[in-house]
Order: C-alpha cells, then structure tokens, then sequence
C-alpha cells in the first residue's frame, strides 16, 4: 500500500497595486504601499515619451522651484514635513539628505534629490518599474499620480472615469542664474530681519523699478495654442502676469525689501530680487517669485535691468508648461478615492494640490490606503488637526465653483482654543501649538489606527523667548 501523498503547503499571494507616474506623489506611493508588504507596478513614460518641462528620465524631477518650503513649527509646510517624517516618508527623507543652506526652507540639489529617490524606487524588491505610457486606467487597485503634465490621452480617459471634465492651469519656471556672473558690488547675501545669509539679494531704487516694471509691462510673452486656456494659480504665478495687477504689485509681493538692510545704505531697498542657491556648489542660483513664460530674448532683457544682474548668465531660462488638475470636491473623498471608483485613487497635482510637499504628502496616503484596500482594509483619513488630514478634508470638501489647486496652510486645520483667562492669541504664540497638537494627533492616528511605525521628529525649539514661557500653556490647550 503506497504511502498517500503530503497535502501542498498553502503559499501566500502577495497583493498587487499599480501606480501611473513617478514623480513625487507617484515614488512616494510605490515606496509607501511596498512599505506594507505589497507588490507594486510602477508606470513611468519618461524617458521614453518626455514632457516640455522634464530633461531627465530620473524620478521626482523639480521642475520649478528646488524649494520644498518653509521648515519649523511657524510654518504649516514645516508641520506637513514633521508629519512625513514622523512615519517615514521617503520624499522628506531623500530632501533632508539633499538640502542646501536657504535660510529657514528645505532647499535640495535637484539633482542628487532625484538621484536618491530614484535609486530608492528602482532598488526595492517589491515595485517593479514599467518604463512605458499608460493611456488608459487600468483595471484593479490604481494609484493615479500622473501630475500636472498627464498625457492628453489619460487625462481623457481620467475625465471619462470620473464623469467630470478636467481643468488645467499653467506652471512657470524661474531662471537660473551663473553665480560668477552675479555683481556682488551691488548685490549682498543676507536673509530677512537678519536670518541665515543664504539668499542674494539685488537692490532697486525707484527709478531702476520703474525702468524694469516698463520693459517686463513690454515684453513678449507665451503665446497659447487653439486648445490652450490661460487659467493661472495665484501660488505659482508668472512675474509677468503678477506685474498685469500693477505697477506696485511685484515690489508688494515677490520683490518686497521688508526686512533687507542694504549694507552701503543701511536702509530697506525700494525693491529687491532675490536668488536661491540651486546647486550644491553654489554655482547656479534661481530668481525667486520669477517663474516666467517671457520669450528667452526678452527674459534676458528684463533680468540684465536687475541690479547686479546687468551681466548675468541665464544657464536655464523660465519655461511655461500645462499643468492638469481634477476638480477635487466633485471627485474625490477624503481618503483620496474616486468617488465614481474607490479602488482608484488619485495624488498629487491631479488630485488638486500645489507644492512638492503636497505631491509627496497626497502620494503616501494614497500609497497607504491602496496597500490597506489590497489587503482587505478600509482606506483612513488622517486626523482634521494634521496638516494632511485638514489638505485632504478640503479638497474633498471645497467649494467646487471656480476651486484650484491647495497649497497646505494654516486655514485648514481648526482653530485652537484659547485656554481659560486668555483674551486672543498671538500668531507667534499660537502657531507652535497647532503645530505639536497637529503632529500628536497624526501620529497618534498613524500608531493606532493605521499601525504604522511612528518615530517623533525632533521637537522644534521655540523661535522665541515669549513662546518658551508659553509652553506650558500647551499642555492644557492640546491635552
């Protein structure tokens, strides 16, 4: 009598989500959704199909500004980024390791930043990287990051899944200057009320303005084809179209001299252009508020009439691009699921965001509750006090008529209530508490809910005396 034969021992399947686009929300997702043990396919058209604004196949390319924003509890960016790396999200991750000194923002080499995040994307066992166009959503579990320069073909079939038509609005990049070229017998490094020397600043009496206002009032601009429709977002808005709103516009907005002491004058400019340092080296620096869609020759024109830039070296000029986005409250929960399909999740720029850090931020929830559907979990919304939770609660609940893109802000999270005896707030004073509740309650949310490994950031010191001694209040207000 033969002996029966061993029953199969059961092997485990590994569950499979797909990801369109490798920028910051889409490498953010892969990396997020194979930190939890699912297998991920990766789609990414470059370098084969390119963009007008890409000139790398690398991942997380920075097209604009190599700024990730403001860092510290007095900024709402600055909550986002503790946020990130309280649970490890590789976009902070790659950015902290990359940065270069500007002042009180996370400033990264573009290059080296790509580099990392690429190398992090292509190297993990679980994402398999197709180096190929998606025209059409695929069926299953997708993560939809395609960004602000989604081909025309799935913006189409995007449009046609989610019932509504899609919008678009145009990005501009700002020059970059040749440091060498840069006159430092009129320009001067310094940083605002006499923080970190990290920005090149170029001074302006009125009369310079008033010439330069003139030639950048003057200058030929972007052209749109037929099908183009010029809808520019206030947070990314090219100098040109900034100085359409009149003559004092810039010098109120991106050339404020407010708290710039000319060192030969000892007094605050009539405006000021100042540069951000691009590169490691210190080589290259780029115009910061200067995205521009002006022709090359007159973009050179009006940056020679900057003072200290009479000579300067354009080594890339301001390019203009489409950038695509959905309208979000009529598409989306909160949790970053179609409402027309929730195994289809959509971040970054699509999803009707603005900034890097809000790409990367979008892409790790969508990764996380992609992997948590795969696995026969329910998608989660971070806490209303987080910065994340208070950016995904307003694009799902915004008010659709004429809505575009959200950068994250103080206006979306709830308001702190003043502890007993306490007349009002001071926004020194109060920020920094709704900061460490916001943290707390997204890491708490992230540890218990979610089940998620939580390592606390380092804890900001306290920008100034008066809020040391307020400290304390904290615990009362947030407990």
């Amino acid at each position: 009598m033969s002996s029966p034969e061993a029953a199969p021992i059961p092997t485990r399947t590994v569950p499979t989500i797909t990801v369109i686009g490798a920028g910051l929300a889409g490498s953010e997702a892969a990396l997020a959704a194979a930190s939890l043990g699912v297998r991920v396919r990766l789609y990414e058209m470059r370098p084969t199909r390119m963009t007008p604004a890409h000139r790398s196949g690398n991942f997380a390319e920075l097209v604009c500004s190599n700024s990730l924003g403001g860092e510290g509890e007095m900024q709402s960016k600055g909550m986002l980024q503790a946020e990130l790396r309280s649970v490890g999200g590789q976009i902070v991750a790659a950015a902290d390791a990359s940065r270069l000194p500007a002042g009180n923002a996370l400033a990264v080499e573009r290059d080296e930043f790509s580099g990392r995040v690429t190398e992090l994307v292509r190297q993990h066992p679980l994402i398999e990287v197709l180096g190929e166009e998606v025209t059409a959503v695929p069926e299953g579990i997708t993560v939809i990051a395609s960004g602000p320069l989604t081909s025309d073909a799935l913006a189409a079939d995007v449009a046609r899944l989610t019932g509504s038509e899609r919008l678009s609005f145009y990005d501009a990049a700002a020059p970059v200057i040749a440091a060498e070229s840069i006159n430092f017998e009129v320009a001067w490094k310094a940083g605002r009320y006499d923080q970190s020397a990290d920005y090149i600043n170029c001074p302006f009496t009125k009369e310079e303005y008033l010439t330069f206002f003139d030639a950048l009032e003057g200058a030929r601009a972007h052209t749109p084809h037929d099908w183009e429709k010029l809808e520019f977002f206030d947070g990314c808005m090219p100098i040109e179209e900034i100085a359409r709103r009149g003559v004092d516009t810039p010098r109120f907005g991106p050339m404020s001299p407010k708290g710039l002491d000319n060192p030969r004058t000892g007094r605050w400019p009539y405006a000021v252009a100042q540069l951000r340092q691009e590169d490691r080296e210190g080589r290259m620096w780029s115009l910061v508020g200067f995205q521009t869609g002006l022709k090359w020759g007159d973009q050179k024109t009006v940056v020679n009439l900057i003072p200290g830039l009479e000579n300067a070296e354009i080594v890339r000029y301001g390019v203009m691009h489409r950038n695509t986005y959905l309208n979000a409250p009529q598409v989306l929960e909160s949790t970053l699921q179609l409402r027309a399909d929730p195994t289809k999740l959509v971040a970054g720029v699509l999803a009707g965001t603005e900034g890097y850090l809000e790409s990367a931020a979008t892409g790790w929830l969508a990764g996380i509750n992609a992997a948590r559907l795969a696995l026969g979990q329910p998608a989660l919304t971070p806490p209303a006090e987080s910065m994340l939770g208070g950016l995904t609660r307003y694009l799902a609940s915004a008010n659709p008529k004429g809505f575009q893109p959200m950068n994250v802000n103080w206006a979306l999270v709830p308001e702190l209530p003043l502890p007993e005896g306490k007349r009002k707030w001071g926004k020194r004073e109060k920020r920094p508490f709704m900061f460490r509740r916001g943290l707390d309650a997204f890491m708490g949310w992230a540890e218990q809910e979610a089940g998620l490994t939580v390592t606390p950031p380092p804890v900001p010191v306290p920008d100034t005396e008066a809020e040391a001694q307020a400290a304390p209040e904290l615990q009362a207000v947030t407990r």
